[in-house]
């Protein structure tokens, strides 16, 4: 069965940075694409960023702007988002998903809680 466990998230203040952390287990990942998505109260998910298992170019949603980065350690099964520059517009559950591409992910995460005050 496949898992996608999600840590990391927290409440911290707008600039501050965060990692979040992404444990994939259940199968084998290597012709998958890894991502991230993030949901806010009232809003739909959104694409924030995804990288091929067996690549190192990540690509991310356009508000990303330069501040956040995936990647992945294949030896532990993880990919990671490190976020800088948080504002409060981030505060969202920000969810891991795997898939055969980035736009049709197949399983996901619980979700974790990124929460940033200004």
């Amino acid at each position: 069965q496949v898992q996608l466990v999600e840590s990391g998230g927290g409440l911290v203040q707008a600039g501050d940075s965060l990692r979040l952390s992404c444990a994939a287990s259940g199968r084998t990942f290597s012709s998958y694409v890894l991502g991230w998505f993030r949901q806010a109260p009232g809003k739909e998910r959104e694409f924030v960023a995804a990288i091929a298992w067996t690549d190192i170019t990540g690509y991310y949603g356009d508000f990303v702007k330069g501040r956040f980065t995936i990647s992945r350690d294949n030896a532990k099964d993880t990919v990671y988002l490190q976020m800088h520059s948080l504002v409060p517009e981030d505060t969202a559950v920000y969810y891991c998903a795997a898939g055969r591409t980035r736009f049709t992910m197949q399983y996901w995460g619980q979700g974790t809680q990124v929460t940033v005050s200004s």
